[in-house]
């Protein structure tokens, strides 16, 4: 019998499939999709427990003391900068995360938040709500099409966003140095090999990439400063890709125009967070990845990568420490 901790109830069809299991023993923290991260609630039923399935909770060494028979953990999400894996990986306990699942999801945001400042949506939304119908003050609305977009990462999200991108006319950059330049050359973008002598060109810098020490505040002073002053930027990966502060006196001094975030440096944000209180900044609440389609696709992902490794069959394509999957065939 395996015991296993979810941290949150998933999609109904891949509770089922848990149902179905007589090997399973399950434990859920909560009913609610989403919420704060579980963390105390975890720390106190994890102990005896063989997998565990985990949101933005984080699993550090202190949590992973606690649970000597833990051998597999599976992340609700790509991400994985709130695991520990070197300790992880030390004491042999397999992370998976569910590849492919969340990709066009997180695609599809990016160009919404392109779009939404792109025509001033929110705005004008609040201006016919508010009665005055038309604003006459503020951005000039645009286009898309004919635009050049930065997109850097080119991992799994960043291909869907630049082929989106791509349908509406955008002049697509590419900058990922874990990827060759004639291989994004070939997929019919221009490679970006120095992305400060890219940032004059760029319309909009869209970011897909891993939270990383070597990412961590990537977009700074000297990256927002090298940027057109009409330029924005948009955000789906991770909040502290970006230094806030840096970002917000960029947008109050018009050293660049507009930004869409869906993801913050703290989450939920403080409420007198100046970023709350500016028109030409578009938010969203981490939820890039939340329509439904991709909830599914996300918990069926999600669920497999612990049965899948009960049933010694996870691929090595899901799984952040493929060492630690090795130790434990």
């Amino acid at each position: 019998m395996y015991k296993v901790v979810l941290c949150r109830a998933l999609h109904p069809n891949a509770m089922a499939r848990l149902a179905g299991r007589r090997d399973i023993e399950l434990t859920v923290l909560t009913d609610a999709f989403r919420g704060p991260p579980m963390e105390r609630e975890l720390a106190a039923t994890i102990g005896d427990a063989d997998g565990i399935m985990v949101g933005l909770e984080r699993v550090q060494e202190a949590l992973l003391a606690t649970a000597p028979r833990l051998r597999v953990i599976s992340r609700f999400g790509v991400g994985y900068d709130t695991i520990d894996i070197p300790a992880c990986t030390r004491r042999d306990v397999v992370v998976g995360v569910v590849n492919g699942a969340n990709d066009l999801s997180v695609a599809e945001h990016a160009l919404m938040l392109m779009l939404a400042l792109a025509r001033r949506t929110v705005e004008y939304d609040q201006s016919v709500r508010a009665g005055t119908w038309m604003i006459q003050h503020g951005r000039r609305m645009h286009e898309l099409a004919g635009r050049h977009v930065l997109v850097i990462g080119y991992g799994r999200i960043g291909p869907r966003a630049a082929r989106l991108c791509k349908a509406f006319d955008m002049q697509v950059m590419v900058r990922d140095p874990a990827f060759p330049v004639p291989r994004i050359a070939a997929d019919g973008y221009e490679p970006v090999v120095d992305v400060m002598e890219a940032l004059p060109r760029a319309d909009v810098v869209t970011l897909h990439c891993p939270l990383s020490a070597a990412t961590r505040g990537m977009v700074g002073g000297d990256f927002l400063a090298a940027m057109k002053p009409t330029a924005w930027l948009i955000n789906t990966a991770r909040g502290p890709l970006v230094e806030e502060a840096a970002l917000v006196a960029a947008l109050r001094e018009e050293r660049i125009e507009a930004a869409g975030l869906d993801v913050l440096v703290r989450e939920p944000p403080d409420l007198e967070s100046p970023l709350l209180a500016m028109p030409n900044v578009v938010l969203s609440p981490h939820n890039a990845a939340a329509p439904l389609e991709c909830y599914e696709k996300m918990s069926l992902r999600a669920v497999a990568n612990l049965l899948e490794y009960f049933d010694g069959k996870l691929d090595p394509g899901y799984v952040v420490n493929p060492e630690a999957l090795r130790r434990n065939a």
